[in-house]
Order: C-alpha cells, then sequence, then structure tokens
C-alpha cells in the first residue's frame, strides 16, 4: 500500500504545481497625470482645499468595473487599477488646480493647511458600458463649500460616455482616461468663471 500512497502523493503535488504555474498575472493601469501648462499670474488671493471624492464602495476598490445591465455590475479579476478611482481623480484635479495658477494655494483636506473654501465631490459611474457599442461612462458632482458662511455656492454635475477605440481593457482605460479629463476641465474651468463672477476680498 505504501508505494500507491507514494505515487498518489507525487501526483497531487505536480498537479498543485501545474496549477500555480498557469495563474494568470494581474495587469495594472493607472490615469495618465496631465501635464503641467504655463501657469496664469493673476492668482486669486484664495487658500483652496481638495476634499475626498466620495463613491460606492464598487468604485473605491481597485477592480476594473464593467456594467453588465440596469443596474447590474461586474469587476475584472486580473485587470486592476493601481490606485482606487477616487484617489486617482483626486490626484489628477489636485495636479490640475495647482497647474492653472489662479489660487493662492491648493492643498489637500487632510493636510493641516486652512482654507478658504473646500471643492469636494462624488462619483457616481467609473465603468466600462456595452450596449450596442463599447464606451467609457463617467458621472460625477463637485461642490464648493465656504466654510465661513456654511454654505455651498458653486455645484457642477458631469456624465458622458467616451466611445472606445478597440476591444481591450486597456483602450477601456484610455478612453476612461480621456473621460476624465475633459470632465475635469470642464471643473476647473467652472471654477474659474464663478471667482471671476464673485470676486475674493
Amino acid at each position: 500500500m505504501r508505494p500507491v500512497v507514494a505515487v498518489l502523493v507525487i501526483v497531487v503535488a505536480a498537479g498543485a504545481m501545474a496549477a500555480c504555474g498557469s495563474t494568470r498575472p494581474s495587469k495594472y493601469y493607472q490615469l495618465e497625470v496631465p501635464e503641467t501648462p504655463p501657469a496664469a499670474s493673476n492668482a486669486w488671493p484664495v487658500a483652496l482645499l481638495l476634499g475626498r471624492i466620495s463613491a460606492p464602495h464598487v468604485y473605491r476598490d481597485d477592480r476594473i468595473v464593467y456594467r453588465t445591465g440596469p443596474g447590474q455590475l461586474g469587476t475584472y479579476e486580473y485587470h486592476r487599477w493601481a490606485e482606487p478611482p477616487t484617489e486617482m481623480l483626486e490626484a489628477v484635479l489636485l495636479r490640475m488646480l495647482r497647474a492653472s495658477g489662479r489660487y493662492r494655494t491648493v492643498q489637500p483636506l487632510h493636510s493641516n493647511a486652512r482654507g478658504d473654501f473646500i471643492l469636494r465631490g462624488r462619483l457616481h459611474h467609473f465603468e466600462e458600458v456595452s450596449d450596442g457599442s463599447l464606451g467609457a461612462r463617467v458621472a460625477f458632482e463637485m461642490e464648493l463649500y465656504e466654510p465661513k458662511t456654511g454654505t455651498t455656492v458653486w455645484t457642477h454635475f458631469y456624465s458622458s460616455e467616451e466611445p472606445v477605440q478597440g476591444k481591450e481593457v486597456a483602450q477601456v482605460v484610455q478612453a476612461l482616461d480621456r473621460n476624465v479629463k475633459r470632465g475635469l476641465q470642464e471643473v476647473t474651468t467652472g471654477l474659474e468663471q464663478y471667482f471671476s463672477a464673485h470676486p475674493p476680498k
């Protein structure tokens, strides 16, 4: 009986090693941080704090999300973000606001800095969609809060679906990146329009 047991152990071990060798490697993606354009020379006397962008749990994970139908979402197991989408959006927006040169300071809310205004938001959609054609859907809302008065003085809602040029996950990521940049550009432009119409004293 002992030889039979020994052969069985070897077969099981060989099968386990083969299974380990066939594991698919995970692929990681990230949004591209925009290049820094020449900063404007006429900064407002505003200390701006960038608050957290909240989101449903599925968008606070690192798995890339796809929509399977109305109200139905799935996630890729081997295609992941380098950081959760909310954190990537915060990083890109922080870079864009600082690069604009329109504010005295721009700092994350969790820093020790004090601010005149807090910019915060919520991510509603950040996923691959397939209903006839492949697309990349992004939707979020932002608001500018003034702690001194306890009021929200400006809001902006963005929702758009970017066509995907191809069928690979990497091409979905590129479409999401383009969509995010366009949406955040709307945010920075909208903020500039608000402060132009309501010059800080």
